[in-house]
Parts: C-alpha cells; structure tokens; sequence
C-alpha cells in the first residue's frame, strides 16, 4: 500500500549566502521552514534533557545560574578544540534531529517542508531531507554581506569559511542551486524551484 507523503527539502548554503532571505521567499509561497541553527541554540536553552548532558560535558560553568546558556564559556572551549566540538555536535545534532521529526508531524499536510541547515552536509542532517537546495553566493560578495550584517572583521569571518564545505562540493551534491549574486532573480528562481518541487511532491509515496 502507497501513502503519501511530505517531501523533504533541505536548504544549505556558506556563511552570507542569503539562505535566509531565500527561505523567507519560500515562506511567502506559503512553505513552511524549520530553522536548524535557531532550533539548536533554543534547544541549549529550553531542552532538560540536552542542557543536562552539556553540563555533563563541559561543566557547570556552561550554565549561569538562572540556567541560561553561557555561550561565551563554551564558545571559548569548543572553538580551536576539535574533540570537543565534536563531543558537543554529538548532543546537539540528535536533539535537532528529533526536533525537527516533531515538526515535520505538524506540517504533515503541506507539499513539502525545507529544512535550512549550514552544516546541513557536514553534520549529516542531509541524510534526513530528500532533495537539497544549494544558496550560492560568490565568496568576496558572501564577505562583504557578513561585514555590513555583523560585528566581525574579514578574518574571523574566513575563519568560519574555511571550517565550512567548499562551495563547490554542495553544489556537486545538490538537486538545485540558487544563485544569489546580485545579478539573476531570486524571486524568479526560487518560483521555478518551489514549481519544481510541488510537481515532485504530488507523486511522492512511501509503500
């Protein structure tokens, strides 16, 4: 027996891609989006279950007292520290995870949800989506929007990139690719994009 089913789509992109003002266009189209990043650091705020297992990890000190994160603290342990990182993604990753299968229950009826993720590849979350949008941004353009958007300087935000997935190796391993450099139209893209995907999602099943 075939049910149907809501296809799965995910959205990655680098650091000052757009990713975000793309997915509000999808929202506009009325796509619902399930923000991983957010997600995660309300997770490390609200989830007992996750907070417990991070002060496990790290320490009392990775919680003030009112049980706010103390992101600075890990922040600072976590940064040049690869295990440790690794031992943090560990926990945060399958409560984001469980998360957004939660979401998904509640959007059950739509044609198709996205998921935006950074790390969508790299922290494996591409396995749970199934097509994947790539936001593409040339990097000295993805630069110059990081500078005007936060309080960083052009090292710190190279520093980010190069901990991130070359550009060219999402694309690779996308279903689409959204180009936002300035010079096409997202809008006209994404509305070729969204048609694709309800097309796509109308003869999706699961047996």
């Amino acid at each position: 027996m075939c049910m149907k089913m809501t296809l799965k789509v995910g959205i990655t992109g680098g650091i000052g891609s757009g990713k975000s003002t793309v997915c509000r266009i999808f929202e506009v189209l009325g796509i619902p989006v399930y923000y991983a990043d957010e997600r995660a650091k309300w997770l490390m705020h609200n989830d007992p279950k996750l907070i417990e297992g991070i002060k496990s990890a790290f320490g009392e000190a990775t919680y003030h007292p009112d049980n706010t994160l103390n992101r600075p603290y890990l922040a600072d342990l976590v940064f040049n520290d690869k295990e440790k990182l690794k031992i943090l993604n560990s926990l945060v990753h399958p409560a984001v995870f469980q998360d957004g299968l939660d979401w998904n229950e509640v959007h059950g009826d739509t044609a198709y949800t996205l998921k935006e993720a950074a790390i969508l590849f790299e922290s494996g979350s591409y396995l749970t989506v199934d097509k994947i949008i790539t936001v593409f941004a040339p990097k000295e353009l993805r630069i110059e929007r990081v500078l005007q958007r936060d309080n960083t300087d052009k090292a710190a935000i190279e520093a980010r990139m190069s901990k991130q997935m070359p550009e060219e190796e999402k694309i690779e391993r996308s279903d689409f690719v959204i180009y936002n450099d300035g010079e096409q139209s997202l809008i006209e893209q994404v509305l070729e994009v969204h048609k694709t995907l309800l097309s796509q999602s109308e003869n999706f099943t699961s047996s």
